[in-house]
């Protein structure tokens, strides 16, 4: 029997690779789904002396998306939040992150800003709290302020039509 032990490791070992290989790594499963968003009161970019809460938006089925200025992929993404803004599809909250050169007002200024409010989380730890890992990081929060969805990269066109569009279908009705 102690000899059938190695090959029943590799065996299980091989198992865990092959699934692992054939799972998107873009799919990072949160535990946060299902749970309340994090609170949190930040200042809001380019608005002294505003603050946003996730509690600003209870009611209202909404997206968190964490995104900062030095981040290339967050300004590839940019065209297609704005024109979500435009359709007035959903609120979209921008979540400021750890934005040390303090650049995004100046950079929103000059592109456009597809956000209701911006909160500036400078140190980073909302976005800790929420358990981003890079950015762009998009989030789903429902009418009672449970996260529904965690998208992690940028949002394109097919993005949007397969994973947020049915979902923010079902969480509207």
């Amino acid at each position: 029997m102690k000899r059938w032990i190695p090959l029943l490791i590799f065996v299980a070992l091989a198992g865990f690779l092959y699934v692992g290989l054939h799972r998107d790594p873009r799919e990072v499963p949160s535990p946060f789904i299902g749970k309340p968003a994090p609170a949190f009161t930040l200042p809001v970019v380019g608005q002294p002396g505003m603050t946003f809460s996730p509690a600003d938006n209870k009611g209202k089925v909404w997206l968190l998306n964490v995104w900062a200025p030095w981040c290339v992929s967050c300004r590839q993404e940019h065209p297609v939040l704005m024109q979500l803004a435009q359709a007035g599809i959903v609120p979209i909250v921008g979540l400021n992150w750890k934005d040390k050169d303090r650049e995004a007002e100046a950079l929103l200024a000059r592109l456009g800003s597809p956000y209701t409010a911006v909160a500036d989380d400078v140190s980073g730890q909302t976005g800790i709290d929420y358990g981003v890992t890079g950015t762009p990081e998009t989030y789903v929060i429902d009418k009672n302020g449970i996260i529904r969805m965690k998208h992690i990269g940028i949002i394109n066109e097919e993005a949007w039509q397969t994973k947020f569009v049915p979902l923010l279908k079902e969480l509207n009705q």
